[in-house]
């Protein structure tokens, strides 16, 4: 009862000294505005809701609010098509990139423009652009951090050859494709060198997580191609982004002299991350090995090793994403520490179910399947799909048979290694804002990306059925 006394006697004191106070104010001080009362009753009750509906169309403009109801949307979509496609025996990329697909201007964009445009203005892009990047960074730490060295160190002949053929074939076979895109295709300011580098380090790329994922699920971790496919995929990995960091330095510098200059930076940078870094990790690791939980000095010496890392190859000019792979291969392993387990299921759940999504999205943006209106369009973003099949699937596994596989462990084999999902996208964004590659080409490598990611499924039950 006490306490109930002076908790109204409380209020009503202050309360009533809020009215005095607000009462003496309007009567004395001098009137410089309408007052709200008078306002609302000289307007009529439509235009007040009309003027409450443009305070609200004004606050959802607003950068912050549009940019929570574009990540709402987006991680709504990802999540409903990536559970319809699982549902079907599809990964669940497959969902997300078509997702993507769907709210950029191939379809919401072209059926309902107006609301396409409110929900993602062009101004609004560069914000989404920033988030996905860093969620980007944080993924590519991961994936870098998945790569176990001791078992790439100990790679067997054929792991080596079937890893080795499986980029050099299709890279080839690009480069050969890029003879003829290049003249309709190819951006105004791009060259023909790292145009048709790009073109093949395209085909030659092999998504290690999506297919890690595939093996899990399938269960086909303990098979001989399975543990095959994994080993490759992971060498194709390293191998892809150092070719890729290359292709970046050539396409980016404006001679030969700046190309050799940008390669030795590349090259200074990786001892250093072997050299020095590294090292320093694996005392990270030992130090806190103690701790049964990860405490935030460590989590914070990480994570600016990582920006570190990212921010050195940016400014080289090779891509932020480069340095963040290169900080998590240079993790210490499983064997030396418990940093990697500790730290990589913390940053894929936000970086796979809020950032990436976003990344997602960003690519169908870009993707303009509206451009390809031609048969002849459709013809060549055919072509380009049958070599990549050709390329990736064929090379791995012709080169897997010839090395003592039976034909159903290679054509098994090369499926695997021909998914291509997540990384072939960050590829060619990559491409498309150096303008390498442009808007037409940009849409035929995702249609590819997505198809070659989507048949690998379907096409190992028909290979295990036969």
């Amino acid at each position: 009862m006490r306490n109930l006394i002076f908790y109204i006697s409380t209020l009503v004191l202050f309360l009533g000294g809020i009215v005095i106070t607000l009462f003496i104010g309007y009567e004395t001080l001098p009137k410089t505005a309408i007052s709200i009362a008078t306002q609302v009753s000289l307007t009529s009750v439509d235009s007040v809701f009309g003027s409450l509906l443009d305070i609200v169309i004004k606050q959802f403009h607003h950068p912050l609010a549009l940019l929570l109801s574009q990540i709402i949307i987006i991680m709504i979509a990802t999540r409903a098509f990536g559970f319809i496609v699982a549902k079907i025996a599809l990964p669940v990329v497959v969902g997300e990139i078509i997702a993507g697909i769907f709210l950029g201007p191939s379809f919401f964009g072209a059926f309902l423009p107006e609301y396409s445009a409110l929900l993602f203005p062009v101004g609004s892009l560069m914000n989404l652009s920033m988030i996905s990047q860093i969620g980007l960074i944080f993924f590519m730490f991961v994936i870098g951090m998945e790569l176990d060295w001791h078992n790439l160190r100990n790679q067997t002949h054929s792991s080596v050859v079937i890893s080795h053929v499986s980029i050099i074939f299709p890279f080839f076979l690009g480069v050969l494709l890029a003879l003829f895109l290049y003249n309709d295709f190819a951006p105004a300011n791009a060259s023909f060198i790292p145009f048709a580098l790009f073109i093949g380090i395209s085909m030659s790329i092999t998504a290690f997580p999506v297919l890690a994922r595939i093996i899990k699920e399938k269960g086909l971790t303990n098979t001989k191609y399975g543990a095959m496919a994994l080993t490759c995929a992971a060498a194709d990995d390293v191998t892809a982004w150092y070719i890729l960091a290359v292709i970046i330095a050539v396409a980016s510098s404006a001679s030969l002299a700046a190309s050799a200059f940008s390669i030795a930076l590349i090259a200074l940078y990786l001892c250093i991350m072997i050299f020095i870094v590294r090292p320093f990790l694996a005392f990270i690791g030992r130090y806190y090995a103690k701790d049964e939980t990860l405490s935030m000095a460590s989590v914070s010496i990480i994570l600016i090793i990582l920006l570190l890392s990212s921010l050195a190859t940016e400014v080289i000019g090779i891509h932020a994403l480069f340095g963040a792979f290169m900080a998590g291969a240079m993790m210490p392993s499983n064997n030396e520490s418990k940093l990697r387990e500790r730290l990589a299921p913390k940053l894929e759940y936000v970086s796979i179910l809020v950032l990436l999504p976003l990344f997602f999205a960003l690519t169908g943006l870009r993707t303009q399947i509206g451009l390809m209106e031609n048969s002849f369009q459709w013809i060549v973003c055919g072509s380009i799909i049958i070599f990549a099949i050709i390329g990736k699937l064929f090379g791995a596994a012709f080169s897997a048979k010839f090395m003592g596989f039976s034909w159903r462990e290679s054509l098994s084999l090369g499926a695997l290694m021909n998914t291509r999902g997540l990384m072939e996208l960050i590829v060619l964004n990559i491409g498309f804002e150096l303008k390498i590659i442009g808007p037409e080409l940009f849409a035929m490598f995702v249609i590819m990306a997505l198809v070659t990611t989507a048949m690998t499924g379907p096409l190992l039950r028909l290979i295990e059925k036969y």
